[in-house]
């Protein structure tokens, strides 16, 4: 809420400005078919609550600077984000990649207790909280193929599980109202089951284009899943 200028009264229409996010869909090919690692949040969490989550979190000030990554490599991913608002300033375009890349690179560390390579994740989408919520994410998920033989680990206190799950059973489950899932983490897994295998998904043909989800849409997809149940 924000104070109307001379008025003693409260905007409640001001609209929160979105905080960079990075987010990473680790996936791995199993004998039951593609599988994802993912956290049950814990219910007591202000955003998010209960949902099963990828590994990721807010962009922090450290995240700026420290890192060395390939100058090819930041082009190409600034090239990816093109859209995105970390092109608003092309000539800032490499390093804020890098920024967010850090950040997607330390969240996996952190939560998952996995150290992966800079070259082991790729830019796949970028969707922004629509307007009408309260706190907001301008958030980037990369695909990730870890090392053969990786084992992330569930060491985060925000959620009360970590673990692998085959990409169908997660959408299975969410069908049948045993998980919940935010709008993104849906869709992009429905996208990633489609293509079956984690070099199908490395592979493939996948501009970013930012999705803005409008007002009320977070309402609206929680009534549509309810009554596909």
């Amino acid at each position: 809420m924000t104070d109307i200028s001379g008025s003693g009264l409260t905007d409640t229409n001001a609209v929160a400005e979105p905080r960079l996010a990075a987010s990473v869909i680790l996936l791995r090919d199993a004998s039951d078919g593609l599988e994802a690692f993912v956290q049950h949040r814990v219910s007591t969490m202000d955003f998010a609550a209960g949902m099963v989550v990828f590994p990721g979190g807010r962009v922090d000030a450290a995240d700026q600077s420290g890192w060395d990554y390939p100058a090819e490599l930041l082009q190409r991913h600034a090239a990816d984000w093109n859209q995105s608002s970390l092109s608003a300033d092309p000539g800032a375009a490499a390093k804020n990649a890098g920024t967010v890349l850090a950040a997607a690179i330390r969240e996996v560390q952190e939560e998952a207790g996995l150290t992966i390579d800079a070259s082991d994740l790729r830019p796949w989408a970028n969707w922004i909280t629509p307007t009408d919520m309260p706190k907001r994410f301008d958030t980037f998920f990369y695909v990730a193929k870890p090392s053969p033989g990786a084992t992330p680990q569930h060491q985060t206190t925000e959620a009360w599980q970590s673990l692998w799950m085959p990409v169908a059973d997660i959408l299975e489950a969410e069908a049948a109202g045993t998980l919940k899932l935010m709008p993104p983490t849906y869709y992009l897994l429905k996208e990633i089951a489609g293509l079956g295998t984690v070099d199908a998904v490395w592979s493939a043909e996948h501009p970013v284009v930012p999705v803005l989800a409008p007002v009320g849409s977070l309402a609206a997809f929680l009534k549509e899943r309810e009554s596909r149940r």
